[in-house]
């Protein structure tokens, strides 16, 4: 129509409480990571597998790497990637007990503190 202006549509938005999530894997630092049962909690609200699903869909421009399950390794079918990502940014690693061929974080001394 003449004389009207066209607006850029609004971005897409998050489902609630998604920024909040991504927020926290963007403050962990370099050579540090969590557990996504860390994350939910320092969100105070939120568990392990919702955290791991926001991830999955929104977290691919987000530092992924550094959110581990709570034994120290990555998602399934994403620990190559990890490894190369922990090794990187000198990420305290052990190998897995039950599978020497198995790399792992070490928690005890990787685990950031929170902001």
């Amino acid at each position: 129509m003449p004389g009207a202006t066209s607006a850029a549509p609004d971005p897409p938005r998050l489902p609630e409480r998604v920024e909040d999530v991504l927020d926290v894997v963007e403050a962990i630092p370099p050579g540090r990571v969590l557990t996504y049962g860390d994350v939910g909690e320092l969100l105070g609200d939120r568990g392990p597998r919702f955290v791991g699903n926001v991830l999955r869909r929104f977290g691919s421009g987000s530092p992924w790497w550094r959110v581990l399950r709570a034994d120290g390794s990555a998602a399934p079918g994403l620990a190559a990637v990890a490894v190369e990502h922990w090794r990187v940014e000198g990420v305290a690693l052990r190998r897995d007990d039950a599978d020497p061929v198995a790399v792992r974080v070490d928690l005890a001394r990787a685990r950031w503190e929170g902001p």
